[in-house]
């Protein structure tokens, strides 16, 4: 049976994997802080993270997991194609960095039993960091929501960019949303999380976070029809709500998504169809073909891809694609393999909602909040392990003296 009795140190290992991901470029802040500090805290949490993991589980129990299995493997075209140069040392650097990320999560693997326990550990995490956002947005609206971004949301306090807030806000209002369905969280506590970054997501203006929202939300919640009436009373009452909002509040649900921008910005999603038919048109040798030319800050020309596929395919080659397509492919057969359950129907939202974010945000070739989320889905969707504690031996008999064992007769 799957339990959420894990050491307190794993949740802390969780966070400096979280605390790593969050990346170092994005909004200027209040108080500026140097890239190369910014660079050193993340790195510094992963090492601690590796240590911290090392420390936990120090006879290496790991559990096989094909999620990070598949991880592993995509070290292989990620060190060939940096081994080069083409991108500097950063590449090799980078490449170090995704071993040590995958190598805690081997480490962390142990823990993986189907339970709810990681899930609760991302939302606390995630809920924290924008807990930073919020206190940014009341010390100072004005650096929080910057003119070059348009009014959208930054991080303040730290550099994030509006995508990454509307990310982290939609994927733990999803999470504890499924947990209030499951009963496995009171209502005063659901809202606490809930409402906050539903504001701080519309706040964003970030639309592929409110789609994944939307889509990974109704899939989960009908993944649980069948099985729980919560689920339906829920999924009846969306839909209710979402025909009426559309109908209502259309014209302003129009502007939102639009931005303020033209018809032809939009359909070229915001410049980046530009940058991903020069990436594509670019020549390539054979090897950048198989193994991409290494790993890089995601951007082509300058510009940012904005896309996991054609990252990875930069980056990685087909054979980074192809172990990626995999490794989501593995997870969502498991998913619709399992008997409904709640662990089951958080899964299906984290591997929906990064299946629909990696049309427009990069990161699941590398170490990212994407691969966390999948891992976290990899968690939920790991069976119990076996109960390996030793069994009670058997009572010995008492041999009775000779004497004892003689028969007397009348």
């Amino acid at each position: 049976m799957a339990s959420d009795n894990h050491p307190k140190v794993v949740g802390a290992v969780w966070g400096l994997l979280v605390l790593n991901t969050l990346g170092s470029a994005g909004a200027k802040t209040i108080v500026p802080l140097p890239r190369s500090l910014i660079q050193m805290v993340t790195m510094g949490s992963l090492v601690a993270a590796f240590a911290l993991a090392l420390a936990v589980n120090p006879r290496l129990r790991i559990r096989p997991s094909a999620y990070v299995f598949l991880l592993t493997l995509l070290l292989v075209p990620s060190v060939i194609s940096s081994a080069d140069l083409e991108n500097g040392f950063g590449a090799l650097f980078r490449c170090f960095r995704l071993a040590l990320f995958v190598g805690t999560l081997w480490l962390l693997g142990r823990w993986w039993d189907g339970g709810l326990a990681f899930v609760r550990h991302h939302v606390r995490m995630y809920f924290a960091v924008l807990g930073s956002v919020a206190a940014g947005l009341a010390i100072s609206p004005g650096a929080a929501l910057p003119d070059l971004y348009g009014g959208r949301l930054v991080g303040a306090l730290w550099p994030l960019t509006p995508p990454q807030i509307g990310q982290y806000a939609a994927v733990i209002t999803g999470l504890t949303a499924l947990l209030l369905l499951g009963r496995r969280t009171d209502r005063v506590s659901a809202a606490v999380v809930i409402v906050p970054s539903l504001v701080l997501l519309a706040l964003t203006h970030t639309r592929t976070a409110t789609v994944g929202l939307l889509v990974g939300l109704t899939l989960a919640v009908f993944s649980l029809v069948l099985t729980s009436a919560a689920a339906r009373r829920f999924f009846v009452w969306a839909v209710a709500g979402a025909t009426v909002v559309a109908v209502g509040f259309g014209s302003l649900l129009q502007a939102w998504f639009l931005r303020g921008q033209s018809q032809e910005n939009f359909t070229s999603l915001t410049g980046r169809a530009k940058v991903w038919n020069a990436l594509l048109a670019a020549p390539r040798t054979t090897s950048e073909y198989l193994f991409g030319a290494g790993l890089g800050d995601k951007s082509f020309g300058g510009l940012p891809i904005d896309n996991s596929w054609l990252a990875v395919y930069h980056e990685q080659g087909w054979t980074g694609v192809t172990l990626v397509a995999a490794l989501i492919l593995v997870l969502g057969a498991v998913a619709l393999l399992r008997p409904p359950s709640l662990s089951r129907a958080c899964a299906i939202f984290l591997i929906s909602y990064c299946g629909i974010a990696s049309y427009t945000e990069a990161g699941l070739g590398d170490a990212s909040p994407y691969l966390l989320h999948l891992a976290v889905a990899a968690s939920l969707l790991a069976a119990p392990a076996a109960d390996t504690a030793p069994a009670a031996p058997a009572a010995t008999r008492r041999r009775a003296p000779r004497w004892a064992r003689r028969t007397e007769l009348t």
